[in-house]
Formats: C-alpha cells, structure tokens, sequence
C-alpha cells in the first residue's frame, strides 16, 4: 500500500460548548513503518463497519467545499498540507456547530492500492492503558483506539476522477440508531448517500435464486453457487470493495463465464455493474438443507418466515409459493 501523502492535526473540543481549538501539523508525515502499521489497521477495522453508506459528493458550493479543494490539490493547484490545513479548519468550525461532537487527532492519507488512489480521512481517538518500561516499571499508555472508529470516510479518487456516472465513489460510516451526532462530518466531505448496500444486496439475492430456478439445477451445484456469491461477497466486503457482477458470474461457471451475468442483464433488475456488498444481509442468505427416507428439503435462510414458516410444536414445515415446476407435477398426480 504505497502512501503518497499523510498528515495528522488535532482538534482540541470537549462536548460542553467551549470554542475548539487545532492544533496543525506544519509538514506531512515521513515514510515509516508506523505509518504503514497505522494505514493497514484503519484500513481493517474500517472495512469491518456494518454501518457504512456509498455514495458520492453533493455539488460544490460555500456548504459543501471539499470536493473542490480536493480537485484543486489533484490538479497541482495546492500542495497536500495546504489542503488538509484548508479542510481541518473547515471540520473544527463544524464540530464546534454540534454541541456532542468531541474533538480528536485527524487524519489524512492519499494512498495507492493497485491501481486505485483513494484518500482516507478519520477522526482518530485514544484509549487510556498501562505499559511496562524498560525498567520494568507500570507507566500510563496511551494508544489509538481504532476499534472505536465512528467517524471516517474513504474517496476513491480514481473512480471519482474517471467515472463520471458513478455514485459509490466514497463510502462514509453512518450514525447508528439514526443518530445525528456524526452528521457534521459527512457535512464535512460534503457526500450524500447514492447507493443503497443492503437493498442492492437484496435485489442481487433474488437475481440469484431466480437464476437458480430458472437454470433448474441440482440442490448440490446450486449449494456450491450460493457459496461461491456468499464468499465473493463476503471477501470484497472485507477488503472494502464492491462486487463486480461480471467477475462474480465468471467464479460461478467457468464453462459459461458470462450466463448469470447475462441473466441479470436481459432480466433488467437494475443492477449496476458494481454494487457495495452489505454483510448482514448476506449472512441471511446460507441454505437449510436436510435428506432423510426419500424426502429432500432445501430452502434459502432469508426464505425463512416469508415463504417458509417452521411449525416447531409440531414439526413442521409451511411452504408457499411453490416452484412451477413441482406444483406442475403435483397437479399431474391427482
């Protein structure tokens, strides 16, 4: 992960209403190990929030100004410095507007991941601990807390600069609960929300089961292509990109590389080519399976008290909406 530029200033508030104060760093950060060791593990614990949104900047303007410095340090217009200087000074008048926010160490990082460039922004906290010397002595620590990361956006700045018609060129964590004490920082990057992870999920879910009954496969390949897109999924989610529809319909068929990607094409679900993976909603979506005396069960989880409702006083299984093709050979029985 090449850095190309880093830089760390603090923002000195309390949540009582008392203007903050920064404190700038005056020059980037040196090539360091620590550095690297820092950007790896945002980037993990960055990558594990459920809670994250996609999307893209608001139009620049005097409330939403990022984009615009940020296009004016790309272009060779202003140094990185400058531009952090300009944008912090930006986040603490902000911050000192929301009466909860507390202040913190903020970071900037311009970095290379192949091919991509992104920029990574944090508000970054510390965790109060113990250490001991090397006199052996207990001494007060402090450290990063990165798995208390609640405010923090990632641009991909490739995308941005060459996708015109993208709106997934920055991923930001939301507030949970509805909360609206993070909301001054995705003021800050100015992004505003232009895909919906777990309902692309959801509707790249049922593409799939479609896909399946239409193909008519066998409980055992169509098991092995629910796992191939649960582990695709789950696998780009870890590493913070999207999936591409057309490398994951090539994982599930070498012979026919492009069917399922072609399925979804001429069904028209309204799928981009690339769409967030939203992991709550994939661990929805494993099989229950089970075989005993001729009788073969198999139904997705997420089927689970819509189409499939499990009587367990009586043990029993309520199934509705059967397939065509098996309510066609019941009707031939009678």
């Amino acid at each position: 992960m090449p850095i190309r530029h880093a830089i760390v200033h603090l923002i000195d508030k309390k949540p009582d209403g008392n203007p903050a104060t920064l404190h700038a760093r005056e020059a980037e950060l040196g090539d360091s190990q620590a550095i690297e060791n820092l950007m790896a593990d945002l980037n993990e614990s960055y990558n594990a929030k459920p809670n994250k949104a996609w999307g893209l900047f608001q139009d620049e303007s005097g409330a939403y100004p990022f984009s615009g410095w940020l296009s004016e340090y790309l272009d060779g217009g202003k140094d990185f410095v400058a531009f952090s200087r300009q944008a912090v000074e930006h986040l603490k008048n902000l911050m000192e507007e929301s009466n909860l926010s507390t202040g913190g160490h903020v970071l900037f990082c311009h970095y290379q991941q192949g091919m991509t460039d992104y920029l990574a922004v944090a508000l970054l906290h510390h965790s109060e601990g113990v250490a001991v010397t090397e006199a052996l002595e207990v001494t007060p620590s402090r450290h990063l807390d990165l798995g208390q990361l609640h405010m923090a956006a990632r641009i991909n700045i490739s995308e941005w600069r060459n996708n015109k018609t993208s709106k997934q060129y920055i991923s930001f964590i939301k507030g949970k609960g509805g909360k609206k004490v993070s909301d001054y920082f995705r003021d800050f990057v100015g992004c505003q929300e232009g895909v919906d992870a777990p309902s692309e999920t959801r509707t790249l879910l049922k593409a799939f089961s479609d896909f399946v009954e239409s193909e008519d496969l066998p409980e055992e390949k169509a098991r092995e292509k629910t796992d191939t897109l649960v582990d695709y999924a789950t696998s780009q989610a870890r590493i913070g990109e999207p999936m591409a529809l057309d490398a994951l319909s090539e994982l599930m068929d070498e012979q026919q590389p492009r069917a399922f990607y072609d399925y979804i094409r001429n069904k028209d679900y309204g799928l981009a080519p690339e769409i967030p993976a939203d992991k709550r909603t994939l661990n929805q979506f494993r099989r229950f399976t089970g075989r005993a005396e001729g009788l073969s069960i198999s139904f997705e989880a997420h089927l689970l008290g819509s189409k499939v409702e499990y009587d367990e006083e009586r043990d029993m299984l309520i199934i509705r909406g059967l397939p065509t093709q098996l309510h066609d050979q019941l009707k031939r029985r009678k």
